[in-house]
């Protein structure tokens, strides 16, 4: 294995003059297609390690959220069409003699999961769930008789362990990268806590009227910070226009209040729920606090990077890593063990690090093809050198902290 570290000054150079940070809010239709595949990668890797003894092949990484319909208006809002759930990816529903019913293993998975996130929705009437789920191989099986021997044949109805590979040679099932920073900016850590700010259970507790589906873009040139929010409310508890313009009166000085604390010093901006037009009443209220509801998609790999930002002058991969398997899916590995590469070198050297892994579709996860380092100024390469090694070495420990219910997409 070989570990390039360059050393590079200034090396956040992409950010000296100008940023743009997003960040999608947990009840957006994206973030929302994430953390329910990687619920259900969860769930079913648990299962199947408890029911066969071993994690089965599987990957639920193209999960679509389909927007149902609504009707609101001040002081009463329902849904009137379900939220579509097109379950999609593969799996295997067969270990040997033992059948796995998809429908019976993550349909409930998938109604708790919305009735835990939305008050106003009942997961019986207003979910419906598509399974599109194929147990189809990816390139490489072949009905020749030789390929018998192999394991490309039965990756989705292993036999029984032998036919999972893994287990005696841990490689990357594909080419891939996984890429990881530290530390965040200033900007960027207050997106971040924006947001979780927000939606967290404590300031919504006399806040019922306020929804999930928060997005914010900061655009940061010099010193200047502007900041765009939308902020839905929730059409049951605000009966007229007062209460609405009321609300958003409140909640920009609760937001102001914030983020004149963390980001002192800058010039700041803030424009909130800018397409309202309150002579037309064209207001953004829903039935549930996502639009969602409302035709809106949600797509996995669309949404927050693994930081829970979306910032476009740093480095990062479009893998959307969502519930991908977690034992040998080098485009999730990757990206987590990057992640915590990088904070572990900026914990050490307090100097701002970029990470870059590569797969090598084969190839032992243990041993990946490209390891970069990317630091800003010069540092004791055999300490970095020794983080990087280390961490790959352990990459199976990522694979135990999922395994033990760790969703590493909540933040």
């Amino acid at each position: 294995m070989g570990i390039q570290i360059i050393s590079i000054v200034n090396r956040q150079v992409g950010i000296d003059n100008f940023e743009f940070v997003e960040r999608k809010g947990s009840g957006h239709p994206d973030t929302l297609a994430d953390e329910l595949a990687e619920e259900l990668s969860i769930y079913y890797s648990r299962y199947t390690k408890e029911k066969c003894g071993v994690v089965l092949h599987h990957n639920f990484d193209k999960l679509s959220l389909l927007g149902g319909a609504s009707h609101v208006m001040l002081g009463k809002g329902n849904i009137t069409k379900p939220i579509r759930v097109i379950l999609n990816g593969r799996a295997s529903l067969r270990f040997g003699n033992v059948d796995l019913n998809i429908n019976d293993l993550l349909y409930p998975v998938i109604r708790k999961f919305f009735k835990e996130k939305f008050d106003g929705l009942n997961p019986e009437k207003d979910i419906d769930i598509i399974n599109m789920v194929s147990t189809q191989s990816s390139p490489g099986k072949t009905y020749e008789n030789e390929s018998a021997k192999g394991t490309r044949r039965f990756w989705f109805e292993p036999r029984d362990a032998n036919d999972l590979r893994e287990l005696q040679h841990l490689g990357a099932n594909d080419t891939a990268i996984g890429v990881g920073y530290a530390p965040l900016s200033k900007v960027e850590s207050a997106v971040l806590k924006l947001e979780q700010f927000l939606n967290c259970r404590e300031y919504k507790a006399d806040k019922p009227w306020l929804g999930s589906d928060i997005k914010i873009m900061a655009a940061r040139l010099g010193n200047d910070v502007d900041i765009t929010l939308c902020v839905p409310q929730i059409a049951n508890y605000v009966h007229s226009l007062e209460e609405y313009t009321s609300n958003l009166a409140k909640i920009r000085g609760d937001i102001s209040k914030l983020l004149d604390s963390l980001l002192h010093g800058l010039n700041l901006s803030i424009n909130l729920n800018t397409r309202d037009d309150l002579e037309l009443k064209e207001l953004y209220i829903t039935a549930i606090g996502s639009s969602i509801e409302s035709g809106d998609e949600g797509v996995v790999g669309r949404g927050n990077r693994l930081n829970g930002l979306i910032s476009s002058n740093r480095p990062y991969s479009i893998e959307g890593l969502a519930a991908k398997n977690p034992v040998y899916h080098a485009g999730k590995l990757y990206n987590l063990l990057a992640q915590e590469i990088a904070d572990k070198i900026y914990k050490i050297t307090n100097k701002y690090v970029e990470v870059y892994l590569v797969s090598q579709s084969g190839r032992l996860l243990k041993n990946p093809w490209k390891a970069l380092v990317s630091i800003d100024g010069p540092v004791d390469e055999a300490v970095v050198r020794n983080i990087v090694e280390e961490g790959i070495q352990n990459i199976t420990d990522i694979t135990d902290s999922i395994l033990k219910g760790r969703n590493y997409l909540k933040k």
